[in-house]
């Protein structure tokens, strides 16, 4: 008997799995809301130079003599979306200077400035404007905000490692001490070295709180529910988008929205007595009465007709874990002949581009105009129909195909708003956050797709180390995302709030047209070898039957990505 047969019996989702995954599904959340953090912390305020000499100076105008000095020191703005020039003002001889008509000097000179005021409409002060990371600093957000994923990037190795090594359990508590830590120190930051580090830790930190509780509870699942509990993790995960936007929106001050998000990690920590170290892995390091005592109590909670007998006849030698039965081939193979090459760089191609234009349209939600934080909700908002649209279609128009569709609707909404961006009024606005709503949508649904498309297209043998460099490469793009935003940020004005959203668009649509040339993978047998990767979607592969095909192929594929060995990763 193997482990899924006899979870099965067990209960492959009974109320004991169910009350497990609900536990890790709400620590999920966390990750979500940290994952947009950076885009509200590090946000920049509209701003502009301050009046030298001037103590009391503010963004807001206070009195007409107040508005003479704005006048006669600040420049206007090049783009017309501003209302000053925010990195310049005036130098001039103020005891010989001519003003014009519009009190502007006629004899002076544009100089950068080093000290601004900062609007307060929409942000009472964000980390960006305590520490004045604008104008030529602008970068230093662009980079904060890349850190963070560079912490995704090294926690997805970090704890998958701590994960095989010391279990799922303790893996999972040490990567809640860490966000919690990392959290609250990141929300006192006294400057930004501090701060960046800070981000690095808490990016690992989530990274770890996914990777090890997602594996902990698709451990315990039978898999004929994995795909529907791999899917409900994404809904906590969106959920999060939408609690930070609504705590940003009331608190609008980033050290106290931080502080009001850490706080509650500190509950996770009652995670130690409340979840079970996963069977699986305890049985795959020999730890099989540690394992049986959780087996039985499984059997207890989900009412199992199993009784003592079935545990003192139950062999657990052999009881082989996943991980024991692919040590045959190394990932190199996945590049050995020209089509496995060309299959290998389109994938890859793909996960690149979804982890750039999904974390690149996330934190360019605050960019499109309209209200900061409702864009950030509705933004994560749209990932609920897109996960159920996924769980609905996927078994109904093909892997390829509903993947290739969410990927060019996607791309093509948000090509549209460049139009919108550049030709219609500022009133018509409402229509390029549609539209780049309509974006998102496709592309979290798309994301979702590739993941069990991956799963099903990689061979058994080299499944979970092809999906961990996939990932990585997701991260890649992940983490060259906040550098387009802010590169359409430098540009300013209609063009550098259109330049984002048309690198995405382009991106995006050339993945979906090039996913055509990859084979279906819905209701085939799936390669377990390089051979038979070789000549997958080929006549020669067997086509399943119809109720084979009812059970999701990827629903077991998926778990074995995860629950292999080191390479463990999270989307």
């Amino acid at each position: 008997m193997d482990f899924d047969k006899l979870v099965e019996r067990l209960g492959d989702f009974g109320r004991y799995q169910k009350f497990l995954y609900f536990l890790v599904c709400l620590a999920v959340i966390f990750d979500g809301i940290f994952t947009i953090m950076p885009a509200i912390v590090l946000a920049e305020p509209n701003h502009r130079c301050k009046i030298p000499e001037y103590e009391n100076d503010t963004y807001i105008v206070q009195n007409e003599g107040h508005r003479q000095l704005i006048d006669i020191h600040i420049p206007p703005p090049t783009d017309t979306s501003l209302r000053y020039d925010q990195c310049h003002l005036y130098s001039y001889n103020s005891t010989t200077v001519k003003l014009d008509n519009s009190s502007q000097p006629i004899i002076g000179y544009k100089s950068a400035c080093s000290e601004w005021v900062y609007s307060y409409d929409v942000f009472r002060e964000t980390f960006t404007s305590k520490h004045n990371l604008v104008c030529d600093n602008g970068y230093q957000t662009a980079l904060a905000k890349s850190l963070y994923f560079v912490g995704v990037f090294v926690g997805g190795i970090i704890f998958g490692n701590l994960s095989d090594a010391y279990g799922r359990k303790t893996s999972f508590c040490m990567a809640v001490i860490s966000l919690l830590i990392s959290t609250v120190a990141l929300t006192l930051s006294p400057f930004y070295t501090f701060f960046a580090v800070c981000n690095i830790i808490v990016g690992a930190s989530t990274e770890g709180i996914y990777i090890t509780g997602y594996v902990l509870g698709l451990e315990l699942v039978g898999p004929s529910k994995r795909a529907i509990a791999g899917t409900c993790t994404c809904y906590f995960f969106a959920l999060g988008f939408v609690i930070v936007s609504m705590i940003a929106y009331f608190v609008r001050h980033w050290r106290y929205t931080g502080i009001i998000c850490a706080a509650p990690v500190a509950l996770i920590l009652s995670y130690w007595w409340l979840l079970q170290e996963s069977p699986r892995w305890l049985i795959s390091r020999g730890r099989y009465r540690e394992a049986e005592v959780i087996l039985r109590k499984i059997a207890k909670v989900n009412n199992s007709t199993v009784d003592d007998t079935f545990f003192e006849q139950l062999n657990y030698d052999n009881i082989i874990p996943i991980q024991a039965k692919k040590k045959e081939s190394i990932l190199w193979h996945l590049f050995s002949s020209r089509v496995l090459l060309m299959r290998t760089l389109l994938i890859l191609y793909n996960w690149c581009a979804l982890g750039m234009v999904y974390y690149g349209l996330s934190l360019n939600s605050g960019n499109l105009g309209g209200n900061f934080y409702l864009n950030f909700c509705v933004s994560g908002l749209m990932e609920f129909p897109a996960y159920t649209m996924t769980v609905l279609l996927l078994d109904r128009l093909g892997r390829k195909w509903l993947h290739c569709l969410c990927m060019v609707l996607g791309g093509a909404a948000c090509l549209s708003t460049v139009f919108t961006i550049l030709y219609l009024e500022d009133k018509y606005q409402y229509i390029t956050i549609v539209l780049a709503m309509l974006g998102k949508l496709g592309i979290s649904a798309a994301f979702a797709v590739i993941f069990i498309y991956s799963a099903e297209l990689f061979p058994t043998v080299v499944r979970n180390s092809g999906l961990g460099v996939c990932s990585c490469v997701a991260r890649l793009g992940s983490m060259a995302a906040p550098y387009i935003v802010q590169w359409g940020n430098d540009i300013g004005g209609r063009l550098g709030k259109a330049f984002p959203l048309a690198v995405f668009s382009g991106l995006t649509i050339v993945a979906g047209v090039l996913t055509l040339h990859l084979p279906e993978t819905l209701g085939q047998e799936l390669p377990e070898t390089i051979a038979d990767a070789k000549s997958f979607g080929t006549s020669s592969i067997k086509r399943k039957s119809k109720s084979d095909a009812g059970l999701d192929s990827g629903q077991a594929t998926i778990t074995e990505a995860f629950v292999d060995n080191e390479e463990n990763r999270h989307i």
